[in-house]
């Protein structure tokens, strides 16, 4: 094993500030005189996209499998078949001779609008960390690295270079960094790229409070941080906050200033070195895995099918589906003759091979007789021919099978999409064909919710196939004629209107500033809170069978928070067909100190189950699933009170509860002072004793000298005890001052000071 630190102490200056910026678009410098071998690193949010040109970013790529994005994997919620999914991945990894995949991407989609939604997991941090941790394990589980992206906050595609994020400081704990928080802790990547865009005006790449505090020393994260492709503005500022590695290189400029930095003593050279130590120790670290050889093309193509099977939500289903026994089908829309599977940007795939749905269903239902129509073209324009082409096809057929899917370029990273909409003649298309054809089943590919309300009613069934990888039209083929029943649930609200939105006002900001006025309520957590109806909601799929639920029960009805939980539930499938249910555990907290969601998700488990057969769950919760960020504090904090624990099969379709009491271990530092009002004084059980011997003589004080008898205030109608509780400590003090044995600051300085000393 390579003494670390004995390399570090031979290399000069100039070779340790090399080190720390790439020696080109996907390399590290080697140094051969210390024995340095240069790292590879590639893009693979959901495949490896290793270039045939290593000096040239936008370059071929050579064949790789092209799995379903994140917004379908999420949708399976099923840990194991992720750590399957990145066992392949490193696969193909070493194969190719790469040794850091830069994935999994794992910012939250605050809004259905952004480009690159389709390369992330969920609007909730729980479901996302989840997924992006067990897709770590199974990458780097054979000796591959992974970088989490975006760290932190790259939300949007619009102005992402520069714009701020300007967010508060619970929603920036409880909803943006958790799922990073998870990843890191659960899984141990061995790299973390920043992301382009500034948070609360500072670059992520320059953000000490990011990078350093919160990362490296309160999550303690031990891998290396890099940079974004250009997301380095200062390269002296970037590695004293923590950045660890600049790409791409090489880059003279940044090399030379960090040398000067360092002589003139403007730059600790202790930071330089360990930049240096945290580059080294995953440069040896991956080098440790052989490279090359081959992979198994078939087996991974399989595997991608099985994931976008299992990730295939079904929306609808009026009874047409599993298709049986239909021997016309029509098949109508271009996008099942040309597989919209995967979407723009860096994370473009080239695939070993690509599934074509109008060949795949042909294939399962071999004695059908089928026809097609293109029914719309790539611009989306109104073309009445396309249409009544696509209506008399239609109209001679048992069943339609219309596909919808966007321009090719729809869905990018750089940019966001305009709405929410399909195209005009999209809606016309369904509206038209659904008139003549009853029995029509709408197969969406999309990476991000569209808006249905125009035509929703219309279709028998609609199934949401995502944007599904490679091997998605025999995955589509496998749902639509009932070799695999659907079991995928949405890992993000599906709005009614773009105009529902929470981040609709704010969206997508001004003047290189994107407020985060929704705070921590983005996706159910905002539509829960608003009671807005949505068209599908969080956690929502249909399956072939029926599950029933029963028999909730949990460790105890009273608790610690170090303790925690474990919850049990019994599932049955009450239907005729396997199937898998994914049950979902949620946690409200009756009241609270400061406002939180009406629900937010805690657990879940995905449970197979034949015909009749019932099957225990079993949920852990541990004392985050009950805690929540206090901006005061400056932590994670629970409060002895009631929670309820709701198990359901979708964020609305609850279908067990349970009522429980924590007993909080937390022994919170006084945080009274001088703006402190009358009612925080009260609820701080410091302040209360402290106040308490002269609480009912000011109240009564007060009373008196505003006319009433110390419970109302009769001459102006206003209640007292109302009036008074928001006013702070000292205000209510000074109104009296003539009664009292010694000025107001100095009785409230003494009360300050009483109080906190019960802390020491």
């Amino acid at each position: 094993m390579t003494d670390i630190e004995a390399t570090l102490k031979q290399m000069t200056l100039e070779e340790k500030a090399s080190l720390c910026t790439g020696n080109g678009p996907w390399t590290t410098l080697p140094i051969e005189r210390l024995g340095i071998p240069a790292m590879t690193v590639t893009d693979g949010p959901h495949g490896v996209r290793k270039t045939t040109n290593p000096n040239d970013l936008a370059a071929k790529s050579l064949p790789a499998t092209c799995f379903p994005t994140a917004s379908s994997l999420a949708c399976t919620w099923d840990r194991d078949l992720l750590v399957r999914m990145g066992e392949a991945m490193a696969e193909e990894s070493i194969a190719l001779g790469v040794d850091v995949l830069l994935g999994p991407s794992l910012n939250m989609k605050r809004s259905p609008l952004c480009g690159r939604n389709f390369e992330y997991f969920s609007e909730d941090p729980f479901l996302a960390g989840e997924m992006a941790a067990s897709l770590v394990e199974g990458i780097q589980s054979k000796g591959v690295g992974t970088s989490l992206k975006h760290y932190a906050l790259n939300n949007q595609e619009t102005r992402r270079l520069s714009v701020s994020a300007q967010v508060d400081e619970r929603a920036l704990r409880e909803v943006y960094l958790p799922a990073f928080e998870t990843a890191v802790k659960r899984a141990k990547p061995w790299t973390v790229m920043c992301a382009y865009n500034k948070v609360n005006g500072t670059y992520c790449a320059e953000s000490h409070l990011l990078l350093t505090e919160i990362l490296k020393d309160e999550w303690g994260f031990e891998g290396l941080v890099m940079s974004d492709w250009g997301a380095v503005h200062d390269r002296v500022r970037s590695l004293a906050a923590g950045l660890d590695l600049e790409m791409p290189g090489p880059k003279p400029r940044h090399v030379e200033a960090v040398v000067e930095a360092v002589r003139s003593e403007a730059l600790d050279e202790k930071l330089l070195d360990e930049a240096v130590r945290r580059n080294l120790r995953i440069i040896f670290k991956v080098a440790e895995t052989p490279k090359g050889g081959t992979f198994d093309l078939q087996a991974h193509h399989e595997l991608a099918r099985k994931i976008a099977g299992e990730g295939m939500v079904l929306l609808k289903n009026d009874g047409l589906l599993p298709l049986k026994g239909r021997e016309r089908i029509a098949v109508i829309g271009r996008s099942a003759k040309e597989a919209y599977f995967q979407g723009g940007g860096a994370s473009h795939i080239n695939p070993t091979r690509v599934s074509i749905p109008y060949i795949a269903l042909q294939t399962h239902a071999c004695g059908a007789e089928f026809s097609y129509a293109e029914g719309y073209t790539h611009d989306g324009n109104i073309s009445q021919p396309l249409i009544d082409e696509a209506v008399g096809v239609a109209s001679q057929a048992d069943v339609a099978l219309v596909f919808i899917a966007p321009p090719p370029s729809h869905e990018s990273e750089g940019y966001d999409r305009p709405n929410m909409t399909l195209a005009p003649q999209q809606v016309a298309l369904i509206k038209a064909v659904t008139a003549a054809q009853p029995n029509t089943v709408v197969v969406l590919n999309n990476g991000s919710p569209v808006e249905m309300g125009a035509w929703i009613e219309s279709p028998a069934a609609v199934l949401e196939a995502w944007m599904m990888g490679q091997a998605g039209g025999e995955a589509i083929a496998d749902v639509l004629f009932g070799q695999v029943n659907p079991s995928g649930k949405l890992a993000e609200t599906f709005p009614c209107r773009l105009v529902d939105t929470p981040a609709y006002l704010d969206w997508p900001g001004e003047n290189d500033v994107a407020v985060y006025g929704e705070g921590m309520f983005i996706g159910y957590r905002y539509y829960d809170s608003r009671d807005l109806a949505v068209q599908f909601p969080f956690g929502y799929g249909l399956s072939y069978t029926r599950f029933t639920y029963s028999n909730m029960r949990a460790t105890a009805e009273e608790f610690t928070d170090t303790d925690g939980l474990t919850v049990w539930v019994d599932v049955t499938n009450a239907g005729e067909a396997a199937g898998s249910e994914v049950v979902q555990l949620y946690v409200h907290d009756v009241q609270s100190g400061l406002k939180r969601p009406p629900k937010e998700l805690k657990g879940f488990a995905k449970v197979e189950l034949q015909p009749g057969e019932t099957k225990t769950v079993t949920i852990p919760l541990d004392f985050r699933a009950f805690a929540y960020y206090h901006p005061v504090y400056h932590q994670w904090i629970t409060e002895d009170g009631n929670f309820e624990l709701l198990i359901g099969a979708s964020s609305t379709d609850i279908r067990g509860q349970l009522s429980v009491k924590l007993h909080s271990s937390a022994r919170l530092p006084c945080i009274l002072d001088r703006d402190s009002s009358v009612m925080q004084w009260l609820e701080d059980p410091r302040g209360k004793k402290v106040i308490a011997p002269m609480f009912q003589t000011m109240i009564a004080n007060f009373g008196s000298m505003l006319g009433g008898d110390g419970g109302s205030i009769n001459e102006i109608g206003m209640d007292m005890l109302g009036f008074m509780r928001d006013m702070p400590l000292y205000n209510l003090l000074q109104w009296q001052e003539d009664t009292l044995p010694k000025p107001a600051e100095e009785i409230l300085e003494d009360l300050l000071i009483q109080a906190h000393a019960m802390d020491e």
